[in-house]
Parts: C-alpha cells; sequence; structure tokens
C-alpha cells in the first residue's frame, strides 16, 4: 500500500510532469492527490522540497525503465545503446509510463525553469543526465570503442535531439532518426 508521501509525489510528479513546476500550485496537487496541507507540510518542509522528491522519484523511475528496456537487447553493449532509442520511440508514443503520457524530459523542463545551475532541481536535472552518459560511456567502454567518453557525448546528444524534438516539434520518429545516427556512430564496434 502506498504512504501518503508517495501519494503526493506521484501525484506531484503528473502534475508538475504535465503542467509545470512553477505553473502548478500545492492546491492542486493537495486536492488532486486527497491529502490534505498539514500531510503535505509534515513531509515536505516547502513546494521546493516536494519538487526535489519529485526529481528524484523520476529519476529513479526513468532510469530503471530505460535500463530495463536497454536490457532487452541481451548481451551486446552495442545492441543496448542501439535499443535505447526504441525505448525512446515507446516513451515518444505515450506508452512507456501510465497515466503520463509523454511530456517532454522531466529534468529538461525543470532545468528550463530553475535555470540557475545552482538551484537544487536544476542540479539534480544535470546529475541526471550524468549519470545516463556514464550508463553510456560504460557500454561503449565494455563495446570496445576507442574514446567511450566522447562516444557516450554523441550518443547522449543524438537522445537529448531526439526527446526535444519529439516534444517540441511533436516528431515521435525522432527517436528511429537518431537510431540511425547512432548506427552510423557504432558501426565499427562489437
Amino acid at each position: 500500500m502506498r504512504s501518503r508521501r508517495d501519494d503526493l509525489i506521484e501525484t506531484a510528479l503528473k502534475l508538475f510532469y504535465t503542467g509545470g513546476f512553477n505553473a502548478t500550485g500545492i492546491d492542486k496537487i493537495l486536492a488532486e492527490s486527497g491529502v490534505a496541507k498539514m500531510t503535505l507540510y509534515k513531509h515536505f518542509g516547502s513546494k521546493d522540497e516536494l519538487i526535489l522528491a519529485v526529481l528524484k522519484r523520476r529519476d529513479e523511475q526513468f532510469r530503471g525503465w530505460l535500463s530495463g528496456e536497454m536490457a532487452k537487447a541481451g548481451p551486446s553493449p552495442k545492441a543496448q545503446l542501439l535499443q535505447m532509442f526504441d525505448a525512446l520511440e515507446i516513451w515518444f508514443s505515450g506508452k512507456a509510463f501510465p497515466g503520463l503520457g509523454f511530456s517532454g524530459c522531466a529534468f529538461i523542463n525543470a532545468a528550463g525553469e530553475f535555470s540557475d545551475p545552482a538551484h537544487p532541481a536544476h542540479q539534480i536535472a544535470a546529475e541526471h543526465k550524468e549519470m545516463l552518459v556514464r550508463q553510456f560511456a560504460e557500454l561503449c567502454a565494455e563495446a570496445g570503442a576507442a574514446d567511450p567518453a566522447s562516444l557516450a557525448e554523441e550518443i547522449a546528444l543524438l537522445k537529448e535531439g531526439a526527446i526535444a524534438t519529439a516534444h517540441v516539434r511533436n516528431k515521435p520518429e525522432a527517436a528511429k532518426i537518431a537510431k540511425a545516427m547512432a548506427e552510423r556512430l557504432l558501426a565499427d564496434l562489437d
């Protein structure tokens, strides 16, 4: 059974993701979660603390999902990297996270709303992206890349570009386009 804290986080995640962090008020979160204001402030001292908890939950949720999707490609690191783009296509179609759909990347959205790099929400967003790049670099190294760090950055740029294109231009096929580019980058591996 989910706790009241989890109810708040899950409700806030959905509302922040679809409506924005700053545009979504505490009253809306309380109304949709059915949680009392006193309970909210028992678990979170402020809206900012709730935002940070939401971003941490989304990080765990998203990275867990993406790693699971990539693992479906089997043991080949190259295949796993390419599988990531197939996973993005599922996400862009709104099928990856029931009840959330696709409203871009919560971390890109957070960094945009909290543009000061010193803001804790911006820092969580940056760390999320860094963890993904490190994961890609490990796979690039396992696949035998001469410069795994640089190749991982290139793969990450393709991923981020696909996310932005799918969201801003409503072009979910961006995942396929990015995958074709990644195939060229990875052609000499494995």
